[in-house]
């Protein structure tokens, strides 16, 4: 019987190693795993590549990870917001290093990871620093810049409901970045507020389906968090 679910928060996380390169969904708030984050800070896990659309804010989430001297890199495209202090520091200071990927190659190379793509061709980046030392190339009167997909070993995404096969829905704009997440990491670790019974959920509105989820931990939401 095939059963993803696991007791808790702590044994979704078991496997991660020293050095590893994770995903971590999220826009803002809306979608992190904030939960998931905390059980990766207390597994003790250190040297982490960071793949997210953010370099986190405030004492949670990303930022509690990077504060808790956990992360060499983050690759993101908005690694500066309010209140993004502890990334800040440390990336001053020289402690973190940073790839910088505007949003929609950020979404488009994890899209091409999961698609199983050698690369891609993007507008985006040409003629500015971010395109220095890659190929370019002329495609129809128009000047592109070759991009390779990002991998991860893990992915950590924030779902509403999923049932014990993986199948997963989400809440709205807290869908995000986790369903390209879930097909380009090597193990997607997945929270939701609700396991559901198998069957339950209309297959048209199914997301993510199973075959891209790995672990499936239920979390209670916390009652500031926006709900996902």
């Amino acid at each position: 019987m095939i059963d993803k679910v696991v007791g808790s928060i702590q044994d979704a996380v078991a496997d991660l190693q020293d050095g590893a390169s994770i995903m971590i969904s999220g826009f803002g708030d809306a979608g992190s795993p904030h939960e998931l984050i905390d059980a990766v800070i207390e597994h003790g896990a250190t040297d982490l590549t960071i793949i997210s659309n953010n370099a986190g804010a405030g004492e949670h989430g990303i930022a509690a990870l990077i504060k808790a001297n956990r992360v060499r890199k983050v690759i993101c495209s908005f690694p500066r917001q309010a209140a993004s202090h502890h990334f800040e520091a440390r990336y001053r200071a020289g402690e973190i290093e940073l790839e910088l990927v505007p949003q929609g190659n950020l979404a488009a190379r994890i899209q091409a990871a999961g698609s199983g793509l050698g690369a891609i061709f993007t507008p985006t980046g040409y003629g500015t620093l971010l395109a220095e030392g890659k190929e370019t190339r002329e495609i129809d009167g128009r000047n592109y810049v070759l991009e390779y997909p990002i991998h991860a070993d893990f992915a950590l995404v924030k779902a509403l409901a999923g049932d014990r096969w993986g199948n997963l829905v989400y809440r709205k704009v807290a869908r995000n970045f986790g369903p390209i997440m879930a097909m380009a990491a090597a193990k997607t670790i997945v929270q939701v507020a609700d396991v559901v019974e198998l069957g339950s959920l209309d297959p048209e509105c199914i997301v993510t389906p199973s075959i891209f989820v790995d672990t499936l931990v239920r979390v209670v939401p916390r009652a500031t968090a926006v709900a996902a």
